[in-house]
């Protein structure tokens, strides 16, 4: 038998053996107890693999690293302890440590990661799960300004910005405590605390800057106080920084002048506009000006406009629009019509005078105007002439003395959009009881009382109007029931019946146009 293959023996190379034949001697001379003592091993290893199999199956994430655990523990602490998790005080656990667990639910462990922070000439060692530096600093008790700067991992950041790198990778759990998004710790954190001075330019007014800057040039230049050769800084741009320390700058004043397309940076000491734009040989001409006025007085950082003004006249034309003019013609028939004159536009001519600042126009003013053509209207001549004539209808001959295209609808009482409570439901516009028979007309065009004839209807009274029905409109009345109420929308002839009225519209509009 070969020991170093044997199934049943752990280690076979730490047992130290008399000799290879009496191994086998032993082995020969008691067989029996050889095959007790494996089944006994085999019913063993059975019962306690049982065991294992039984008990829960839970799961641990561990920054983010997910496994399954059997164990008969309940408590989170325990099961955490028989699945050899480490924990630190500054740990995560979720459920709390004294909370218990049941089969199927899951705990997270995000463990906590050592950083170094470094502030006020410490030098700290701790843990922490923040991502933030700053609120890493405000757990361990330390307050910071707003000018104070981080020196996170090496990298100058600013002190408010939180510094979180890319999550780490979990597996998808969801605990009591809903899924939290796990990100990276700093390794290290340094403070720089910053310093105040003040900065009094002459004829401005002091400002105070915090920096943490060595020198005095470099917190200058980190304010954003821009120096000139001509100016003079006390003390020397070269001194350290102090807490608390004054920097004088003696500087002219400094002015923009934007004159002819150009800008022209300057410095100067002189005190007014007009003193400015001379030593720059700037001049003005004729209705030229400056903004400020030459008067005023200088001021740091001024910018002095140079506005040059020019005029010119400019002629121009508008058309004045002729007239439509409408004549009766005794000797024309009735909606027929001629053009007796040709219409043509007039022309209105203006003198306007166009002021000029720096090549734009701004302004435009009228200095004359006057009509160098008068317009000529145009001249509608339409018919008045009336003419009867009868026409063979089905229901025999009728007379009628004029016919008008109008597009033709129909409508009963109860399509009227009258509710059936109110005291005229069922009533046309002059109280006639609704039913076929009556249509509805304007009676701008159409008088009331008088008839129509409408092909496919019928002879019609015309005794109600409505506030769609206009124009060339007209509503062909029915009896409620009848099929054939909402039969009618097209353009038809509507001749109108003799005896001829008194009053009678010559011209009617042409709205609505038929298609």
């Amino acid at each position: 038998m070969d020991i170093e293959h044997s199934p049943w023996i752990s280690n076979p190379r730490r047992i130290k053996l008399p000799s290879l034949s009496l191994w086998r001697l032993l082995t020969w001379q008691a067989p029996q107890g050889l095959i007790a003592f494996v089944v006994m091993a085999a019913i063993l290893a059975a019962m306690v693999g049982g065991y294992v199999r039984s008990l829960p199956t839970l799961r641990i994430a561990v920054d983010g690293q997910l496994r399954e655990v059997r164990t008969n523990q309940t408590a989170v602490a325990s099961v955490l302890r028989d699945a050899g998790v480490t924990l630190y005080p500054q740990d995560r656990v979720v459920p709390p440590l004294d909370a218990t667990i049941e089969e199927g639910e899951a705990i997270r462990v995000d463990h906590a990661r050592p950083v170094v922070v470094e502030v006020d000439g410490q030098t700290i060692r701790t843990r922490s799960l923040r991502s933030a530096p700053t609120d890493i600093l405000a757990d361990l008790g330390f307050a910071l300004s707003r000018y104070d700067k981080l020196v996170v991992d090496g990298q100058l950041v600013g002190m408010t910005l939180s510094r979180a790198s890319a999550p780490l990778a979990m597996v998808s759990l969801t605990s009591r405590a809903g899924r939290d998004v796990i990100s990276a710790v700093p390794r290290s954190i340094r403070v720089q605390r910053a310093v105040m001075l003040t900065v009094r330019p002459t004829g401005a007014q002091p400002v105070t800057l915090h920096t943490t800057t060595p020198t005095v040039g470099e917190a200058l230049r980190e304010g954003g106080i821009t120096l000139y050769l001509a100016d003079k800084v006390q003390p020397d741009l070269s001194a350290p920084v102090q807490d608390g320390q004054v920097v004088t700058i003696d500087r002219a004043v400094p002015a923009t002048i934007v004159a002819d397309g150009r800008r022209l940076h300057t410095r100067t000491h002189r005190k007014t506009v007009a003193d400015a734009l001379a030593e720059m040989h700037v001049s003005l001409q004729g209705s030229d000006y400056t903004d400020p006025a030459l008067n005023a007085p200088l001021t740091p950082d001024m910018t002095i406009r140079v506005v040059r003004v020019s005029e010119m006249f400019r002629i121009e034309q508008e058309p004045v629009p002729f007239e439509i003019q409408f004549l009766p013609d005794s000797e024309m028939e009735i909606d027929t019509r001629g053009l007796k004159q040709a219409g043509e536009n007039g022309v209105l001519q203006k003198r306007i005078r166009v002021r000029f600042e720096d090549g734009k126009e701004v302004s435009r003013q009228l200095e004359d105007s006057g009509i160098i053509r008068e317009p000529k209207h145009k001249i509608l001549a339409y018919g008045t002439k009336i003419v009867v004539r009868t026409m063979d209808t089905p229901a025999g001959p009728i007379e009628y003395w004029r016919k008008i295209r109008m597009l033709a609808t129909s409508y009963s009482a109860s399509t009227a959009g009258t509710p059936k409570t109110a005291s005229y439901y069922g009533r046309t516009r002059l109280g006639w009881p609704m039913r076929f028979g009556i249509v509805a007309v304007d009676p701008t065009v159409i008088n009331l009382r008088s008839q129509v004839y409408v092909p496919g209807y019928g002879i019609g009274d015309a005794g109600d109007t409505g506030s769609a029905i206009q124009k060339r409109r007209i509503d062909l009345g029915y009896d409620d029931g009848d099929p054939k109420v909402w039969s009618w929308y097209r353009w038809t002839d509507v001749y109108l019946l003799t005896p001829i009225p008194g009053n009678i519209q010559y011209v009617i509009p042409e709205w609505p146009q038929e298609p």
